[in-house]
């Protein structure tokens, strides 16, 4: 029978991240973190809209991430052997592509907030047929969107000469992050595994929900030969060993996209259960059970978990907003507004309750995502006048992140008690007091010693409240939702791929701020919730 040290099993955590890579080890027996070591990750963009990672960085930084936690293991007195199990999470759809024999990677990896496949996306909506286009989101639980890898995947087949020749010569391998590190780790071009998890494939477009394997029709669709494409198996089973340095001969044993692994972190594990992440950007995940649900309001359709091979798969609907905490990084890096990121709660704190909603910000840098879907989006401020101060521009930035999440939660369409939080963003205390605000009901927010820190919406804070100070409250939020959807109309349209001769051609379309729910519906609604709210006494 195998001896462990004072702390038992350890399980070894790589987290690969758009913003930095971690790698952490867990006490298997009580979840507690012993060590970790991290490092930063620098994003570049060759062109207007194009954002690239250098893959080697990435897999450098595990590495280094790897050795060095070890040896903090080893000045803690605990015997590295004592780790039995590695797993891998990482940011979803960004896009890597190599070749087999060299193991150099053929191109950047193209991160998932990359824009420049939005005239290939143009030109499927043009040329295929709407039957088509329609098997394409049911079967993938995916629109058509610059966001997923299989029309980066696309791109650089198209446009890449070594990777044409690679694929000719029979010596190409693509995927997502998770594959380009498990390939590596288990021994790169010396026989490595190529493999990935259900939870990356379904973000790739390409694969069934239902038989979750890589379907043909799809890869027809988009041009992809399935022979440069990892195996995809379940998130908990033995991918491979780990081929090199201090954890030589580790099992890697399981793997997560980053959002699908929260969701799990946070106990998400029933039908009905939500979570929302607040990082680069922000996801929120409702647990659909075993059930495939396709979203008429904008949302995605996903594998939420498949915990082994023989295990049931899990689905959830996601509602996905590009930017959310690269909008505090925005007005640190460009405009300087703020020194550190964390100064954003004491900027706000500097708002009067008066002037709350006076600046509207709307972080479409890139398009937006759930539930709006406009590539052709952009950012927008508006309300800007001779007292604006930076003060005003940080409480805009909160509330186009937590508006962005109101959107997507009013998306689900099923009902939501309370919201559990993570994140970086999720840090920021006045950004979830917000949150809480905005949609209702009680964000939890977990912190890293298990303790749960609640933020109650102020209508349901104190124990009694007069009829008419719930209804100015009631109207407060509704001013502030129907301001930013006046500011999110006017982003539309801005961004074209015919330098701009098409402007907004398609805005008349649809009312996207008005498809989610009505907002005579959502006041209502909202009453009943701090009706019922009190007779519960919810706090």
């Amino acid at each position: 029978m195998r001896v462990f040290g004072k702390f038992g099993p350890l399980i070894g955590a790589i987290d690969a991240g758009i913003s930095n890579v971690k790698f952490l080890v867990f006490a298997a027996n009580t979840s507690e973190v012993l060590t970790y070591h991290q490092v930063s990750l620098k994003r570049f963009s060759p062109q207007e809209g194009w954002v690239e990672q250098d893959a080697l960085e990435i897999l450098c930084a595990v590495l280094e991430c790897i050795e060095v936690t070890v040896d903090n293991l080893k000045k803690l007195d605990i015997n590295p052997e004592d780790v039995v199990g590695v797993g891998i999470t990482n940011q979803r759809e960004t896009t890597i592509i190599w070749n087999s024999t060299t193991g150099e990677p053929l191109y950047s990896a193209i991160i998932w907030l990359d824009v420049r496949t939005s005239q290939i996306v143009d030109n499927l909506m043009k040329t295929k047929a709407p039957q088509t286009i329609n098997a394409v989101v049911q079967t993938s639980g995916l629109p058509l969107s610059t966001y997923f890898s299989s029309v980066k995947l696309k791109w650089l087949l198209n446009n890449v000469g070594s990777v044409k020749q690679a694929v000719n010569n029979g010596e190409c391998m693509a995927g997502t992050v998770d594959s380009w590190l498990i390939w590596n780790l288990t021994g790169g071009s010396r026989g490595g595994v190529h493999a990935t998890d259900v939870t990356n494939a379904s973000r790739t477009q390409l694969m069934s929900l239902t038989t979750l394997q890589w379907d043909r029709g799809l890869l027809r669709f988009f041009d992809v030969p399935i022979q440069i494409l990892p195996k995809i198996k379940s998130c908990s089973e033995i991918y491979g060993y780990i081929s090199t340095g201090s954890l030589l001969g580790t099992p890697i044993a399981g793997c997560l996209g980053d959002q699908q692994a929260a969701l799990i972190g946070q106990n998400c594990l029933n039908f009905g259960q939500v979570k929302c992440s607040y990082g680069t950007g922000c996801f929120l995940l409702y647990n659909t059970g075993e059930s495939i649900v396709h979203s008429e309001n904008g949302l995605l359709t996903t594998v939420a978990y498949k915990l082994g091979p023989n295990a049931p798969t899990i689905y959830a609907l996601e509602g996905s907003v590009a930017v959310a905490g690269d909008t505090l990084q925005w007005l640190k890096d460009s405009l300087g507004i703020l020194k550190n990121v964390s100064e954003a709660e004491l900027h706000v704190s500097q708002v009067s309750d008066n002037e709350e909603g006076s600046v509207c910000f709307v972080p479409a840098f890139n398009g937006l995502y759930s539930p709006y879907w406009r590539k052709d989006a952009r950012g927008i401020i508006c309300g800007l006048s001779s007292s604006t101060r930076p003060a005003h521009l940080t409480r805009g930035a909160l509330e186009g992140i937590v508006q962005q999440a109101r959107a997507v939660v009013t998306a689900c369409n099923m009902p939501v008690t309370h919201l559990l939080a993570d994140g970086s963003a999720a840090q920021n205390d006045t950004l979830m007091q917000m949150q809480a605000d905005v949609v209702g009901v009680p964000v939890v927010r977990a912190c890293h010693n298990f303790r749960l820190l609640i933020f109650s919406c102020n209508i349901l804070k104190p124990k009694k409240y007069t009829l008419m100070l719930i209804v100015r409250l009631l109207k407060k939020r509704e001013i502030r939702r129907v301001r930013f959807e006046a500011a999110l109309e006017r982003c539309f349209g801005w961004a074209s791929d015919d330098n701009n001769t098409e402007i907004n051609q398609d805005a008349d379309e649809v009312d996207y701020t008005t498809a989610v729910l009505p907002s005579g519906l959502f006041f209502l609604g909202t009453a009943l919730l701090v009706i019922i709210a009190d007779k519960l006494r919810i706090m």
